[in-house]
């Protein structure tokens, strides 16, 4: 089928180029200037000159400490730029994947958060990605959001090659143990996405596998207990690794509040689509291979 992906160059659409024409589809992998969400015109044009029987949209404003500053700017792309393709989408009559986020939640839950439960984002990054999905669901009924957490992979800026580099760089590494989530590797998130699309582009509006679904890694676990993960496994590949301190949320202050509970409960999308969880620790453990040999 024809895949147009918006957003090419992040973590997820890097994978999603690679992962999508391996299995065989016809991609268009897009990043501004040829389709721009903050410019109408590219997005109608993209659409018109490629036709896709499917969208997955894999671009953000992801910068969380910035966008209490540019909170302009964080809402054209993320609640916009989201609304904008969804009305493209429907008016091809076709379906729509959208990327979203646990920081749609407050983080105050004692357990992992499931699909239906209140929203309350505490900072603008959240309050913007929350905005967009519902603009997605109100302008398409044919879109699947996928929430998820925490994600790394080979390429791009993110946690595991943070580590990895103040493992070089430093005797010693404090990393926040009291947040709790679950890393999410975008390889992963890329194969289920492939899993997805045959049902969705079948399915009429009201079918189940349309709505929102959790996806992320598994087990849950803290920041910390993340960190520890990584230099494991860059240990046992002779990297440097550094003593490894437990903080707390109060010892490393940020612009935007983070989450204290980014769990998010995944059996929904294994329900309702057969995608279960990855296991995080066999993802880090490929991921460890590329960077490190």
């Amino acid at each position: 089928m024809r895949v147009l992906v918006v957003g090419r160059v992040g973590q997820v659409g890097t994978e999603l180029a690679l992962k999508l024409p391996a299995a065989g589809h016809q991609v268009l992998s897009t990043e501004p200037p040829e389709l721009d969400l903050l410019r109408p015109e590219t997005v109608r044009a993209a659409f018109e000159a490629f036709r896709p029987e499917v969208v997955v949209n894999a671009a953000a404003y992801t910068a969380v400490d910035k966008a209490e500053d540019d909170s302009a700017l964080a809402y054209a792309i993320n609640r916009d730029g989201t609304a904008l393709l969804g009305r493209e989408t429907a008016r091809l009559g076709v379906p729509m994947v959208h990327f979203s986020t646990d920081y749609v939640f407050a983080g105050d839950k004692a357990a992992p958060y499931v699909e239906g439960d209140p929203t309350g984002p505490i900072g603008v990054y959240g309050a913007s990605k929350l905005a967009g999905d519902l603009a997605l669901a109100e302008a398409n009924p044919r879109h699947l959001v996928l929430r998820t957490a925490w994600v790394c992979s080979a390429h791009g800026g993110n946690f595991v090659k943070t580590m990895l580099r103040l493992g070089r760089e430093r005797a010693e590494v404090g990393v926040v143990a009291d947040q709790l989530g679950a890393p999410t590797f975008a390889d992963d998130l890329a194969d289920a996405v492939v899993a997805l699309l045959p049902r969705l582009v079948a399915a009429p509006a009201g079918d189940a596998g349309f709505g929102t679904f959790h996806l992320t890694g598994q087990p849950f676990t803290s920041w910390h207990g993340f960190a520890a993960a990584i230099f494991a496994g860059a240990a046992a590949r002779g990297a440097p690794i550094p003593v490894l301190r437990a903080i707390s949320t109060a010892d490393y202050p940020t612009r935007a509040r983070r989450p204290a509970n980014s769990r998010l409960d995944c059996s929904r999308l294994a329900a309702v689509h057969g995608v279960r969880a990855a296991d995080w620790r066999v993802s880090l453990d490929r991921c460890l291979g590329v960077l490190l040999g």
